[in-house]
């Protein structure tokens, strides 16, 4: 987290200082092609003795290719490819035994601490643009709407409790993942949001009173843009 959190910062400062040159007036201009996010995860239909706590977070980056549709380049569509990690907090621990996996609730086990589940994602964001942009005002209204797909590359349940730890690749979850996106915004604090369509573990998972997980997420917080 310590690393992600340094190159978050450095990223963003980088787009700071770009963002504020401007080149000689270009009509064949391109906007927004690299972007760095931070956001609030939420879990969505979780069974009833499921609750979230701690900072459920995650961060992604990644880069566009923003082809513009009319004349003013105000309209677009983005196409774009990167990186997403995610964490989830909650009381949902998932056991590891030589018969594959079982899930209970972490509340009612002794010295329970934290307990978390990971994503890393590959990401494909496919966006509808409009921005009120021109080939020298850099700063602008924005309005992206579209879909993104993710394949998850490697999944991990943790546990900590006072006299227990442990970590392992968790095989359940849903590895293509898929939702609907939005970011709205002026200038350099944009706001985003993901809404996931399926759930984040496979079909036929069940959690600790023996009814399926189909939790799926829900991630809003702050997008930033570079040219």
């Amino acid at each position: 987290m310590k690393h992600f959190a340094a190159f978050f910062c450095i990223f963003c400062l980088c787009g700071g200082v770009l963002a504020q040159s401007q080149p000689d007036p270009d009509p064949w201009y391109l906007e927004d092609q690299f972007y760095v996010g931070l956001t609030y995860n939420l879990l969505r239909n979780r069974p009833a003795t499921i609750s979230q706590n701690n900072l459920s977070y995650g961060l992604f980056m990644g880069l566009i290719k923003d082809i513009p549709v009319n004349g003013p380049r105000t309209w677009a569509l983005g196409i774009g490819l990167g990186y997403g990690v995610n964490s989830y907090y909650s009381n949902l621990r998932a056991l590891e035994s030589s018969g594959g996996f079982t899930y209970v609730n972490a509340d009612a086990l002794e010295g329970y601490r934290r307990n978390k589940l990971e994503t890393h994602l590959v990401e494909m964001p496919i966006e509808i643009r409009w921005r009120s942009s021109n080939a020298t005002d850099y700063k602008f209204w924005r309005i992206y709407g579209g879909v993104k797909a993710g394949y998850i590359v490697g999944t991990r349940s943790k546990y900590i409790g006072d006299t227990t730890k442990d970590s392992f690749y968790n095989p359940d979850s849903e590895n293509l993942q898929y939702g609907l996106t939005l970011s709205v915004g002026y200038n350099t604090f944009n706001l985003h949001a993901y809404y996931g369509l399926n759930s984040l573990f496979q079909e036929g998972v069940t959690g600790p009173q023996g009814q399926p997980l189909e939790m799926a997420a829900v991630r809003v917080g702050l997008i930033f843009y570079i040219l």
